[in-house]
């Protein structure tokens, strides 16, 4: 497996998934023996142009636990030298003579492509835009489903909330696109439903989907329900009870749920997964969570070897 800049997941072949996944399970054992010191002279320089929490910490924790050394900022864009004007593309030039990997989160969709076409180290893209990518998020999704059912072939996903710049569901989507007799049920309102250029994609790739408001419906199917949050700003005018509604889950519509089925979310969660359902043993989205260190520690191992 060769792999330099990881910008959108569509470039992630089914050999480099099986390769990733098996680094991840190698690296549950590495975590468990409280991590190693084989990276300790490797710097990664965690450059984030947006507010993150999960997925910065969880790079962070990654490299730490590699045994590398970690420089952070959350808010890259009030830098001085970018309130000055200074270009992405300049900070990336830059920041090359510090790090020996960056992982970048912007808030303009491709500003990870840009980033990749000038560095000299590998850069990972941690999210670019509203409706960009988020590949190394949907590799943790991923490598749950894995880790959780025991196959990914065959597998029922349902996806919920705000699918039209969910950036999370969108690169997940793709990576489902590239195994055998997938389906894929798209659950939202009409204005957040999942956007054309993911429909196309399947639909070259002969993956089954369907587009449905009624949650109800569908979840007796699921193998994986995974829920996104919809924010305040894309509620109907409406009013937000009528919105939201439909598209909660508690207790009761977990009883829909096959038995082996599992419950996933990107977090941060506002209300769409009642904390009752927390103690179900088929809510994998703190599991989910965990799982993000195992595959960014596989991530980055692979790249700065």
């Amino acid at each position: 497996m060769e792999l330099r800049h990881v910008i959108e997941s569509q470039q992630l072949t089914l050999p480099t998934l099986n390769a990733l996944f098996q680094r991840a399970d190698q690296m549950e054992r590495v975590l468990a023996r409280g991590g190693t010191q084989d990276y300790a002279s490797r710097i990664m320089a965690s450059l984030f142009y947006e507010p993150s929490t999960r997925t910065r910490f969880s790079f962070e924790s990654a490299m730490y636990r590699l045994g590398g050394h970690v420089l952070s900022t959350e808010r890259a864009n009030e830098f001085s030298s970018v309130m000055m004007g200074e270009s992405l593309e300049d900070t990336i030039r830059v920041v090359n003579n510090y790090a020996d990997v960056i992982v970048l989160r912007h808030y303009q969709i491709g500003g990870a492509q840009r980033a990749a076409a000038v560095s000299t180290v590998p850069v990972i893209n941690a999210g670019d835009g509203k409706g960009g990518q988020h590949p190394t998020q949907a590799l943790l999704d991923l490598y749950t489903i894995y880790k959780e059912i025991r196959t990914i072939d065959g597998v029922n996903v349902v996806f919920v909330g705000n699918l039209a710049d969910g950036r999370t569901v969108r690169s997940l989507a793709y990576l489902l696109g590239k195994f055998e007799r997938v389906r894929l049920y798209f659950v939202a309102p009409a204005a957040l439903q999942m956007q054309q250029d993911i429909l196309d994609y399947l639909q070259r790739h002969n993956v089954w989907f369907a587009l449905e408001t009624d949650l109800a419906k569908v979840l007796p199917e699921a193998d994986v329900v995974y829920m996104t949050r919809i924010e305040a700003e894309k509620l109907p005018a409406s009013g937000p009870v009528p919105a939201v509604n439909p598209y909660f889950l508690n207790r009761a519509a977990m009883a829909s749920l096959r038995p082996k089925a599992i419950l996933m979310h990107p977090l941060p969660r506002l209300g769409e997964i009642d904390p009752s359902v927390d103690i179900d043993p088929r809510s994998a989205y703190f599991r989910q969570s965990r799982n993000g260190v195992l595959i960014r520690m596989a991530l980055l191992a692979s790249v700065l070897d």
